[in-house]
């Protein structure tokens, strides 16, 4: 039976599509180097009616890496909110979740044109999946299902497509104090330690962040840690320092960040600090999105829906202790997505609501980000990944 929410299209229109786009892409060309190929940005976006969306799919692009100028490559369409997507670690795959659904999409990618073709689409076991990461191998693929409460893990196959997960894990707590978002678990990310023996989970329903032991023989998934966060803190997305034994959890409803300790050999993690993502002379209602970090570990950013602006904070590289540096506008409404280029050159914020991807030139020795005057017009865009330096 087709399966539709009423406002967008059934699955097997969706596959139909798909399979007009394996269909009708063009032949792809001998592999090069990760560090031959040119950088490309992968735009994924909300599209249903129920996500009062304005989006049409994947849209691929190629960006100037000396002035950080995009120039439109490809889109994808008949897709379903492909609303977060990763690289494999060579490049040459590009996976997606589907916000409001319960299945991931594998593309294939050209190294030289950037494009992307359909390698199929694998159940995830849940409903919403939100953020997804692939272990250390490229074997497995680890998906958070917020609406369902559980992590999932799907094989990989030899050519990067996906089979359907052979595991969930369901998250166990007390929800939360908000009466609307917290009525149970709501994993929101997936993110592996440096070791890639460790994967960690904010749940954004319990105020609990999980840190799961996975065994890459068996693809399995099981509980080592769990720090609790304050009440109504929401932890939405975590991200390691590339270098110390360091992470920041970004707390979505209470708009602060938390920087943590990290014990590699037991799998732990112990705050040492929490500090707001706000300006002080912010009063407004709003909500944290997104975080990113330099290259470098000297800087952490992160994103606040309604003060619609990006908190840039340096780094104490002894404690990871974070102290503010600016806040920057990001020139659109909601931006739910904030990232860097693989180089840490350029930041792009992607304004969910007001239709827009904003350029930032990134000053390597203080943090600070200057906008380029270069604006892509992108409806809902709720995701950017990069290929490239």
């Amino acid at each position: 039976m087709d399966s539709s929410d009423g406002h967008g299209p059934t699955r097997r229109e969706t596959l139909r599509g798909a399979a007009a786009l394996l269909a009708t892409a063009p032949a792809f060309a001998q592999p090069v180097s990760a560090q031959a190929r040119a950088a490309y940005a992968y735009v994924g976006s909300f599209t249903s009616a129920q996500r009062k969306a304005r989006g049409n799919g994947i849209n691929v692009f190629r960006i100037d890496e000396n002035t950080g100028a995009w120039t439109h490559v490809q889109h994808v369409g008949d897709l379903v909110n492909p609303s977060f997507l990763v690289l494999s670690k060579d490049q040459r795959a590009l996976y997606s979740v589907h916000g409001d659904e319960n299945h991931a999409t594998a593309f294939a990618v050209d190294p030289e044109s950037g494009k992307l073709k359909l390698l199929g689409q694998a159940d995830t076991g849940g409903k919403n999946g939100v953020r997804q990461m692939l272990d250390p191998s490229g074997r497995f693929l680890i998906v958070a299902n917020y609406a369902s409460g559980t992590v999932a893990v799907l094989p990989v196959a030899e050519d990067g497509a996906l089979r359907n997960q052979t595991q969930l894990l369901e998250l166990k707590g007390t929800p939360g104090p908000h009466k609307v978002r917290q009525t149970s678990s709501h994993p929101h990310d997936i993110v592996f330690d440096p070791s890639g023996r460790f994967v960690v989970v904010p749940d954004l329903g319990l105020d609990r962040t999980f840190v799961l032991r996975f065994d890459p023989s068996r693809g399995m998934l099981s509980e080592a840690s769990v720090v609790e966060g304050r009440p109504y803190s929401g932890p939405r997305h975590v991200a390691f320092h590339p270098s110390r034994p360091l992470m920041w959890i970004l707390n979505e409803l209470d708009s602060t960040m938390t920087t943590c300790a990290w014990d590699g050999e037991r799998g732990a993690l112990r705050p040492v600090q929490i500090i707001a993502t706000l300006r002080t002379s912010y009063t407004g209602n709003s909500t944290s999105a997104e975080l990113a970090v330099a290259p470098s570990g000297n800087f952490v950013y992160a994103s606040n829906r309604g003060g619609d602006d990006i908190a840039v904070y340096a780094v104490d590289q002894g404690t990871g202790v974070l102290s503010p540096v600016e806040w920057v506008p990001t020139q659109g409404k909601g931006p739910r997505f904030i990232g860097l280029t693989p180089s840490g050159r350029f930041m792009y914020a992607a304004n969910e609501v007001g239709d827009t991807v904003v350029t930032y030139r990134v000053d390597a020795a203080s943090g600070k980000l200057t906008p380029t005057g270069q604006v892509v017009q992108s409806g809902s865009p709720v995701t950017i990944a990069f290929t490239g330096g």
